[in-house]
């Protein structure tokens, strides 16, 4: 399955390598994954949405971290998600 992990990037110091321990967990289990913590910076926030949904798009679902609700953009795809019928699956617990 092709999965987008979906979590807060703003205002989080790690969030590299966060979304870089899910991503690697989520190949183990054989699914192909989109990381939005490695876009390049330089863009605005409507604009990396905009990327973002396109990654939703052509996934089968999403795999939410525990601190989707701190943020807005997470919290966005989350209703995107919905709104496209994809799977949604969140993080049971800390990494």
């Amino acid at each position: 399955m092709k999965v987008y992990i979906a979590g807060k990037i703003t205002g989080l110091n790690n969030y590299k390598e966060l979304f870089e321990s899910v991503e690697k967990s989520l190949v183990k289990q054989g699914h192909a994954v989109l990381n939005p913590a490695v876009l390049p910076s330089g863009f605005t926030q409507d604009e990396y949405m905009h990327m973002c949904y396109s990654m939703i798009d052509v996934c089968d679902g999403v795999f939410f971290l525990n601190n989707w609700k701190d943020s807005r953009g997470a919290k966005l795809e989350h209703d995107y998600a919905i709104e496209q019928g994809k799977w949604i699956k969140y993080q049971r617990r800390s990494l």
